[in-house]
Formats: C-alpha cells, sequence, structure tokens
C-alpha cells in the first residue's frame, strides 16, 4: 500500500507497476500509488519484497464521469462492504478495476481524504458535480445508522432504476429525431445534385412543365443557393437553443412544460417523472431521512422544472403540518392513483413501501409504452419519408410521362 507524504502541500501521487521477489524468494507482482520511485522501493522493501523491475504506468486521458459510472462504482462499493471487505480497501479494489481513468481518479482522492480521518459523506460532499445532494445525504444516514453497506445497496438499486428510465426515455425520444435528420439529409443531397440535372435535361425539352415539377426545381434552387445559410442556421439554432435550455432558467421551465403537454411523449415523460418523483421519496424516507429533508432532493431527482417548483411548496406545506398527500393534492400535478398511495401510507405508516409499490407500477408503464412507441413510431416514419422522398420522386418524372404520352 502506498504511503503518504507530510508535506505543507499536496503531493501528486502516480501509479507503479512492480515486479519483485518476497522473503522465500517467490515472485510477486503488483502495483502502488506513490509519490516516486524511491517511495515505492522503501515500502516495499519495508514488507521483504526485492524490486527487481518498477515503471510508472502511463496514465491515458480519461472519459467523461457519467451517473452510470457513478451507479456502478455504488453497486461495487456495496457488494464488497457487504463481503466484509474494509472501506479503504474496497476503494482500492474498485479504482484499480474501472477502466475508466478518470473514475480512478476520483476515487483514490475520496480515498485519499478517507485517509485522513474524513467521514465517506464528507468525502463525496467535496465532488457535488459526481456526488448530489441526495447520493450524500444517504451515505450520512447509514453512516449515522451504522448501516452503510444497506444504504449502499439501496442507493445502487435507485441509480440503476433510474438510469434504466433515462435510457429508454433518451432511447424512444431520439430513434425518430435521428431518423429525420438522416431524411433530412437525403432530401438536400437530392435537392443540391440530383434535381439540378434533372432541370438541365427538361430545359432541353422545350415544353411546360408540370406544376409539382416547377415547385420542387423552385425549392432546389434555393437549396444549391443558400445551402451553407439553410445548414449554418439549423445548426447554429439547434446549438444555441440546446446551450439556453441547459442554463437559462425560464427556457428550462417553458420547454419543461412544453414536453408534457406534447401528444403521446408528453404523457411517456409524465409517467417517468413521477416514477423518479416516488423512487427518490421512497428511498430516501426508507433510509431514515426525515420527510422535510428529503424533500429537498427530491425535487431536483424529478428532472423536471415543473415538478422542482412543486416539490419546493409541498415542502413548505409540509414543514407547517399538512400532510403529504394534502400538499401533493394542492399541487395539482400528481395523477390519482399516486396520491390514493400517498395517502394508504401515511395512515398505515408504510409510506416508503407505498411510494416504491407506485415507482414500480410507473417504471413498468414507461416500459410499456416506450415499447409501444418504438412499433408505432416506425410506420408512422416510413409514411412520412415515403410520401415526402417519393413525392419528389414522381415530381421530377412528370415531364418524362408527359412526353411519353405526346409521343
Amino acid at each position: 500500500m502506498a504511503t503518504r507524504v507530510a508535506s505543507s502541500k499536496t503531493v501528486k501521487e502516480l501509479v507503479f507497476e512492480w515486479e519483485g521477489k518476497d522473503r522465500n524468494g517467490k515472485v510477486v507482482r503488483g502495483e502502488t500509488r506513490a509519490a516516486g520511485e524511491n517511495q515505492v522501493q522503501a515500502s516495499l522493501r519495508r514488507q521483504g519484497i526485492f524490486v527487481t523491475k518498477l515503471k510508472k504506468r502511463r496514465m491515458r486521458s480519461g472519459k467523461k464521469i457519467k451517473p452510470k459510472d457513478i451507479a456502478i462504482f455504488t453497486r461495487q462499493l456495496a457488494t464488497m462492504m457487504k463481503a466484509g471487505v474494509p472501506l479503504l480497501q474496497s476503494f482500492d479494489i474498485v479504482g484499480r478495476g474501472n477502466p475508466n481513468p478518470s473514475v480512478t481518479k476520483l476515487l483514490n482522492d475520496v480515498r485519499a481524504d478517507i485517509e485522513t480521518g474524513t467521514s465517506l459523506s464528507a468525502a463525496f460532499r467535496k465532488y457535488p458535480l459526481y456526488f448530489n445532494s441526495l447520493y450524500c445525504n444517504l451515505v450520512e444516514a447509514g453512516e449515522s445508522a451504522g448501516i452503510l453497506e444497506s444504504l449502499l445497496d439501496r442507493l445502487a438499486t435507485y441509480m440503476e432504476k433510474t438510469e434504466a428510465i433515462k435510457s429508454k426515455i433518451k432511447s424512444a425520444l431520439m430513434y425518430p429525431i435521428a431518423v429525420l435528420v438522416v431524411a433530412f439529409v437525403v432530401v438536400a443531397v437530392i435537392m443540391i445534385f440530383v434535381i439540378p440535372a434533372f432541370k438541365e435535361v427538361f430545359t432541353s425539352f422545350g415544353a411546360d412543365l408540370p406544376a409539382p415539377t416547377l415547385v420542387v426545381i423552385a425549392m432546389s434552387e434555393f437549396f444549391v443557393k443558400w445551402w451553407w445559410l439553410i445548414f449554418g442556421g439549423i445548426f447554429g439554432g439547434v446549438y444555441f437553443f440546446m446551450q439556453a435550455w441547459r442554463r437559462d432558467e425560464k427556457v428550462q421551465m417553458f420547454m419543461d412544460r412544453l414536453l408534457l403537454k406534447l401528444p403521446i411523449f408528453g404523457e411517456l415523460i409524465e409517467k417517468s417523472v413521477v416514477a423518479r418523483w416516488t423512487r427518490t421519496l421512497s428511498t430516501m424516507f426508507a433510509a431514515g431521512v426525515p420527510l422535510v429533508e428529503s424533500l429537498d432532493s427530491v425535487g431536483g431527482a424529478a428532472g423536471n422544472s415543473v415538478y422542482k417548483i412543486a416539490t419546493d411548496k409541498i415542502q413548505k406545506e409540509v414543514a407547517t403540518g399538512t400532510s403529504l398527500t394534502a400538499a401533493m393534492t394542492n399541487a395539482n400535478i400528481f395523477p390519482s392513483m399516486v396520491l390514493q398511495m400517498t395517502a394508504i401510507g401515511e395512515e398505515s405508516g408504510a409510506l416508503d413501501h407505498m411510494l416504491g409499490k407506485a415507482a414500480d407500477f410507473y417504471e413498468d408503464e414507461v416500459d410499456e409504452m416506450v415499447a409501444g412507441l418504438s412499433s408505432l413510431m416506425e410506420p408512422i416514419i416510413i409514411v412520412v419519408l415515403g410520401t415526402v422522398i417519393g413525392g419528389i420522386v414522381v415530381s421530377m418524372y412528370l415531364p418524362i410521362f408527359k412526353l411519353g404520352q405526346v409521343v
């Protein structure tokens, strides 16, 4: 194990791969984090290992750390701790086994904080970009109650279900978007390169062209003349809109409201948001976090600003003594089934269980809707593309048919 050097400045540790022989002459290999080669050799010498080979591992540039990476790490850490592996050793094992160097560095930094006596939740709070308040609150609750491994297991399950829902929603939305983008590129190629060739042929006819053909040729001329403005305007507009959506609260609120009102997709998004909302509150409440504090993290975890604002209002009402069911009813955005299950949970003292059941129900609903949308969108997209591209092709062949009739 690497030895930390006491210094007034933070010492940058590197990873060294070594090979040597132990006291019995057996060849052993391993990895050690240290500030330099001398430190590695001194540490291994104290362990009775004679080093024969030592080299610094070349660190690859890491990929961006995604929520899925944190979910996998949480599951691995929970499994290690349930198996009785000490916390620091669990971080070592998980960090070395992760294929993403960025995750390995993050875990090494967290481990270094824990080695200095910092609690696990406090160490996580130093990296809010990767560990949000919900995550840190659950870990802190687990440390206080002495059930950290159980809370990590529950947290891992929660993150896995949340990521699964997000992935399904993205796949349902991205499929038609991707097809439409490809269709636009195909139409643009036809307009810029194919139609002008037909236009030259039609010019030699010296006859009047049908109206559909004239419309397509006019569109082609516009594409040829202004293609740079069309492509630049579309891609630039999409980029700036996405940046505004990400950073401007007013744009976020407008889009979140709009998405919930979309036909078909709006219902899918609403069910996924309700599933995340109920799953988050169930997980927090089951961990022993007080209801008012739990609602702090629930709104942001839902992933929709409409529900976030409603959750803030619910929290204020609950803090003044209003029941959760009444506060949720006043928000006027939750389905009646969720309100009924919440009421039953409050009356029976099993609120976390009933909210979990509601989350399971809506997660199943999302699965069924995604499967139904996938089968529904395919014929719709085929019809739309066939109409657009087929209409262009027929328009360009009409003069040829007319010429054939004259002949």
